[in-house]
C-alpha cells in the first residue's frame, strides 16, 4: 500500500485554565488526529470527540465537561473535515486507536463501517473497566457495535521500540503504556517524497517540551498526567523511550502528542 497524503486534525479543542489556572496550564489543548490517504483507503489515527457529542454533550460525565470544557462543534469534528477535505466517510476503511478514552473515541459513530484496530488489553479495560478506569471510558461511543480488531503485541522491533504491531507497511502500533492499560503510539509513514515517518504518541505526555532535552511540562499538565495515568512508572518510562527515540532518529522520525497545540501548530 502507499501513502499518499497525511491530514492533521483537531477533533476537538478542550481547556484546562477555567480549573487548574492560566499559568499552571495552556490555554489551548487540542485532540490531535491523522487521516491517512492510501490507495487502498482512508485510515483515522483516533477520532477525538464525534457528531454523538456535538448532538448530546451530555454523554460526557459533568466532571470532564467541566475539566476540560470542550468545545464540541460539528466543524472539529473528524467526520466533516473528512468530507471537507473532499472525502466520502463511507471510504475511511480503518480506524486505529492510541487508546479508548472518551477524547479520543467519540467520533467512532461516525465511521459505522470501518475496522477499528486497537490493542486487545485497552479493549478490555474500556468493556470491562476497573473502578478507578469508569469515567475515562464512555460506553456509549461504540454502543453502535464497531467491527473491532483486538492486536496482540507482536515481537518485532522499530527504531529501538520492541513488540510492534504492523497494521501493514506504512502504519504500525507501538506498545507506550501507562498513560491507559493498552496505551500506544502510531507510527505512519510520510508519503513518498517526504520520506521518514510520523509517530502520534497519543497521551504518552501532554506538553510537547517532554519529548524534548531537557525535557519541561506545565505544572497542571504534570498533576493530571499523574492523575490520570493507571501506571504512573510505566507511562514515565515509555516517555523517556520515546525521547531517545526522537533524538537519536531527529530528521527521521517526527514525534508529537495528542493535545500539544504547539505540536499540532506546525504542521
Amino acid at each position: 500500500m502507499t501513502v499518499t497524503a497525511v491530514h492533521h486534525l483537531n477533533c476537538g479543542t478542550m481547556s484546562l485554565v477555567a480549573t487548574i489556572g492560566e499559568r499552571l496550564a495552556p490555554r489551548r489543548i487540542v485532540a490531535h488526529c491523522l487521516l491517512v490517504e492510501r490507495d487502498a483507503g482512508l485510515v483515522l489515527v483516533d477520532t477525538g470527540f464525534g457528531m454523538g457529542d456535538v448532538r448530546n454533550p451530555k454523554r460526557l460525565t459533568p466532571s470532564s465537561r467541566m475539566l476540560l470544557r470542550p468545545r464540541l462543534v460539528e466543524e472539529e469534528t473528524a467526520v466533516a473535515q473528512v468530507r471537507a477535505l473532499g472525502h466520502d466517510p463511507a471510504d475511511v476503511t480503518d480506524v486505529v486507536l492510541t487508546h479508548m478514552d472518551f477524547d479520543h473515541v467519540g467520533g467512532l459513530g461516525d465511521f459505522p463501517q470501518a475496522t477499528v484496530h486497537v490493542y486487545a488489553a485497552e479493549l478490555d479495560a474500556a468493556t470491562h473497566p476497573r473502578l478507578r478506569e469508569r469515567a475515562r471510558y464512555i460506553e456509549a461511543m461504540w454502543a453502535h457495535g464497531p467491527r473491532w480488531r483486538p492486536l496482540s503485541e507482536a515481537g518485532d522491533d522499530w527504531n529501538g521500540l520492541t513488540s510492534v504491531t504492523a497494521l501493514d507497511d506504512d502504519v504500525l502500533l507501538l506498545p507506550l503504556h501507562g498513560h491507559t492499560r493498552g496505551h500506544c503510539g502510531v507510527a505512519v509513514r510520510r508519503p513518498a517524497g517526504e520520506g521518514g515517518w510520523l509517530l502520534h504518541a497519543g497521551d504518552c505526555y501532554f506538553d510537547a517540551r517532554e519529548a524534548h532535552e531537557p525535557p519541561a511540562c506545565a505544572p497542571g499538565l504534570a498533576l493530571f498526567q499523574r492523575m490520570m495515568a493507571t501506571d504512573h512508572r510505566k507511562r514515565i518510562a515509555n516517555l523517556e523511550r520515546v525521547r531517545e527515540l526522537r533524538s537519536a532518529h531527529t530528521g527521521d522520525v517526527d514525534v508529537f502528542c495528542a493535545h500539544a497545540a504547539a505540536d499540532f501548530d506546525r504542521f
